[in-house]
């Protein structure tokens, strides 16, 4: 077993670059790429939210319609597309990765192949966008593995997703292709300053409603983090200072995800900050009223991480 376990890993080059390599474009440092592979796309986002597939898809209509079977992350993603050598099958590959992921140290979180990842349903999930020419409509050999690394600095999460591309032209043609994410939890550099009373009594007085940023929530989630606390402090003091000030808190997110979904969210976010104001702070709950709008007023564009940002917030406005 340890000498077939040395002839795959031997498959394998650490660090190694392709002249047909996508211009910019590296191996991750963690996961190595098939001997012989080039990168025919490449993507890396310094903090992004991602949803790592860990069950069966169900549903047709591609992830948004299976976001059940999913593991929402945050932190640093590379997405790397792989075309191997010539006359290497999907197995053959695949198996290399696996044994590449276990020999560094991670474990498998959900594997499966061709129908039983959900067939059709599942190849939608992965091959979106851009990925699409490269990897839909072929999950008749379809693979995937999601697997993470524990470790101090922050957990690491690795999906690879191998399809043989039977339909398409070109140099794609009956080869072996590979998605390979990688997602490096890490937390996002706070860059929003926590506005103070005065600020925001100026702003309510000028605008009628003011933007915050200081109240944070870990992604797809309604919990506020324990580091919202000085914010939802300068809002209390607000409120006490301002006793006939009556607002409405709203919550607002980005554009990624279902509308509907994305309304839910919000109200439980907003609903989530008047829970906090009122038991944590002693403000009565008839001055504060919760209401989501999702993604329907945004400030900034949603096809930007810069732009997201900008639109995950919560807004305090008078209510006359």
């Amino acid at each position: 077993m340890r000498f077939v376990f040395t002839i795959l890993l031997c498959l394998f080059s650490v660090g190694s670059v392709n002249a047909a390599d996508v211009a910019g474009s590296a191996d991750h440092a963690l996961v190595p790429r098939y001997d012989g592979s080039e990168i025919v796309a490449y993507q890396t986002q310094e903090f992004t939210d991602y949803r790592l597939m860990v069950a069966k898809a169900n549903n047709y209509g591609g992830l948004d319609k299976n976001l059940d079977a999913t593991l929402p992350l945050e932190g640093k993603v590379t997405r790397l597309s792989y075309r191997a050598p010539a006359e290497r099958s999907v197995l053959e590959v695949f198996r290399n990765y696996e044994n590449a992921l276990k020999a560094t140290g991670f474990e498998t979180v959900f594997t499966c192949e061709k129908d039983a990842c959900g067939g059709r349903n599942f190849n939608h999930t992965i091959a979106a966008d851009k990925l699409y020419s490269l990897f839909g409509e072929y999950q008749a050999e379809q693979r995937y593995l999601a697997a993470k690394l524990s470790r101090a600095e922050g957990d690491v999460y690795a999906a690879v997703y191998a399809v043989m591309n039977k339909a398409g032209g070109g140099p794609n043609a009956n080869r072996t292709m590979v998605q390979l994410d990688v997602v490096e939890l890490k937390p996002m550099e706070d860059k929003m300053v926590v506005l103070d009373a005065g600020t925001l009594r100026t702003e309510i007085a000028s605008e009628g409603r003011v933007a915050v940023y200081g109240i944070l929530f870990d992604f797809d989630k309604a919990d506020i983090r324990p580091d919202s606390q000085p914010q939802l402090g300068e809002i209390a003091a607000l409120l006490k200072d301002n006793p006939d000030l009556d607002v409405l808190i709203v919550g607002h997110t980005d554009a990624k995800g279902a509308l509907d979904y994305n309304r839910d969210l919000s109200l439980r976010r907003a609903n989530a900050v008047v829970a906090a104001l009122t038991s944590g702070f002693g403000i009565a709950a008839d001055r504060l009223v919760a209401v989501g709008v999702g993604m329907a007023a945004p400030v900034a564009t949603n096809r930007t991480e810069e732009g997201r940002a900008k639109n995950r917030r919560v807004e305090i406005v008078e209510r006359q």
